[in-house]
C-alpha cells in the first residue's frame, strides 16, 4: 500500500495497446474512486478528430472528464515535452484537490518522458524537416529508414520503415547534434517523478483476439464516417498535409492516401487494420520494457473489477 511505502502522493498509470479496454476501465475507476483522468494519447489532443482516434463520446466525457483531450487544432503539434509539462502541472493540481491522478493511454513515449525526464533533444528545425521531406519524396521513407539504420541502428530497429514522423525526427536530431537519438536518450538526466506510482499494463493473453477487436473497431470507424471526417478536416484546414502531425495518426494517414487516389476503400480498410495492429505491437514492446508494471489480461470478462481491486489495495 502506497502510504506505507512512501510519503509521496499516489498516482496510477493505466497503460495498454489500442483496443485493450483502457477507457472503459478508467471510466469505471472514476465512478468508484476519487480520481481525475489525464489522457496519455498523442492523437486525442487534437480537436475535431473524433472518429479515427476513438475519442470518448460527449456523454462519457461529461460523466468522466479527461484532461488533455481536445486541447489543440489539427494544424498544431504537441510533443512529449509538452505532455510532461502539462501532466506534471495537472497532477499537482489534482493532488492539491485531494484526488489521485489517473493517467490513461497508449502513447508510451509520453509515459517514458513523464517517469524518466526529457533527454534534452533539440527543438524541431523547419528547414531540416523540409529538406528531409523532400528527400523522402524522392526515395521513400523505407530508404530513409535504411539511412537512419547506418547512423542510429538502435533507434531504427524499433521503428517501422514507413514511420515517417519518427524517422524524420531521428534524422533531424542527428543533423542538429551530430549524435544518435538513442545516445542522447542514454545521457538524459533522470528527473524523478514525485509520486508513488502504480503501473497497470493491460495486455492480451491471446494476440489474435486483440486483432479481432482492432478489425471490428476500424470497421466501426468507417461505418461512423471516418472518411467524411477527414474530408471535413481538409476542407476546414487547407494547411493540413500528409506530413502534418495530426494526419500521421494511424487511420488518418490511410484515409488521406485513399482520398489521394492511391487505393480503394477495401484496401483502405486492410491498410488501416494492419497499421493499427502494428501500433499495438509497438505498444506491447514498450510495455515489456517498462519496469515495475503489474500486468492484467485485458481480455478477461471482469477486467474493470480486477483493476478496481488492484487500485483499491494500492491506495488503501
Amino acid at each position: 500500500m502506497c502510504n506505507l511505502v512512501s510519503s509521496l502522493p499516489a498516482a496510477i498509470f493505466l497503460m495498454g495497446p489500442t483496443a485493450s479496454g483502457k477507457t472503459g476501465a478508467a471510466v469505471y475507476l472514476h465512478s468508484k474512486l476519487p480520481v481525475e483522468i489525464i489522457s496519455v494519447d498523442s492523437a486525442l489532443v487534437f480537436r475535431e478528430m473524433n472518429i479515427g482516434t476513438a475519442k470518448p463520446d460527449a456523454a462519457t466525457l461529461a460523466s468522466a472528464p479527461h484532461h488533455l483531450i481536445d486541447i489543440i487544432p489539427p494544424t498544431s503539434a504537441y510533443s512529449a515535452a509538452n505532455f510532461r509539462s502539462d501532466a506534471l502541472r495537472l497532477m499537482a493540481d489534482i493532488t492539491a484537490r485531494g484526488k489521485i491522478p489517473l493517467l490513461v493511454g497508449g502513447t508510451m513515449l509520453y509515459f517514458k518522458a513523464l517517469t524518466e525526464g526529457m533527454s534534452g533533444l533539440p527543438p524541431a528545425n523547419a528547414d531540416i524537416r523540409t529538406r528531409l521531406d523532400a528527400r523522402a519524396a524522392l526515395i521513400g521513407w523505407p530508404a530513409m529508414h535504411e539511412k537512419l539504420a547506418l547512423i542510429d541502428p538502435e533507434t531504427a530497429a524499433r521503428l517501422q520503415p514507413n514511420d515517417a514522423q519518427r524517422i524524420q525526427r531521428a534524422l533531424e536530431v542527428f543533423e542538429i547534434t551530430g549524435e544518435a537519438m538513442s545516445s542522447l536518450f542514454k545521457k538524459q538526466s533522470s528527473e524523478a517523478l514525485p509520486y508513488q506510482v502504480l503501473k497497470i499494463a493491460l495486455v492480451p493473453s491471446e494476440r489474435s483476439v486483440l486483432h479481432q477487436r482492432i478489425a471490428a473497431r476500424f470497421d466501426e470507424m468507417l461505418k461512423l464516417g471516418l472518411v467524411d471526417e477527414v474530408k471535413g478536416l481538409l476542407s476546414k484546414y487547407p494547411a493540413l498535409t500528409p506530413e502534418s502531425t495530426s494526419m500521421r495518426c494511424v487511420g488518418y494517414r490511410q484515409v488521406l492516401e485513399h482520398l489521394n487516389g492511391d487505393y480503394d476503400v477495401a484496401e483502405l480498410r486492410d491498410r488501416g487494420i494492419f497499421a493499427t495492429r502494428q501500433l499495438a505491437k509497438r505498444q506491447l514492446t514498450w510495455l515489456r520494457g517498462m519496469e515495475d508494471t503489474f500486468e492484467l489480461d485485458c481480455l478477461q470478462a471482469d477486467l474493470n473489477s480486477v483493476v478496481l481491486e488492484k487500485v483499491e489495495r494500492f491506495i488503501a
